[in-house]
């Protein structure tokens, strides 16, 4: 092996999960903060975790809905400028 270029190895890395488990395990970073691990994966532990994607598809239609309203606004305004104009000159 080369001196001076690999990374340096923590034998006992510490691994932390989001639902509060650690391990520990062999890695070149000092501590590693993962967000699911084999104590919460339901895979492992055979309950089911539902996302909240209804939420966010939700947030995504009222954003849609908000541009398709100003959308109409503008077109609105625009009609009502041209025919204050088309009266002018007449």
């Amino acid at each position: 092996m080369k001196e001076k270029i690999h990374p340096k190895w923590h034998p006992s890395a510490r691994v932390v999960c989001n639902c509060g488990n650690t391990f520990t395990t062999g890695s070149t970073l000092p501590e590693i903060h993962v967000e699911i691990c084999s104590a919460c994966h339901p895979l492992f532990t055979g309950t089911q975790k539902f996302v909240d994607t209804a939420g966010r598809v939700d947030k995504f239609n009222q954003r849609l809905a908000a541009a398709g309203k100003k959308k109409e606004e503008a077109a609105a305004r625009k009609a009502a400028r041209e025919a204050a104009k088309a009266a002018a000159e007449a």
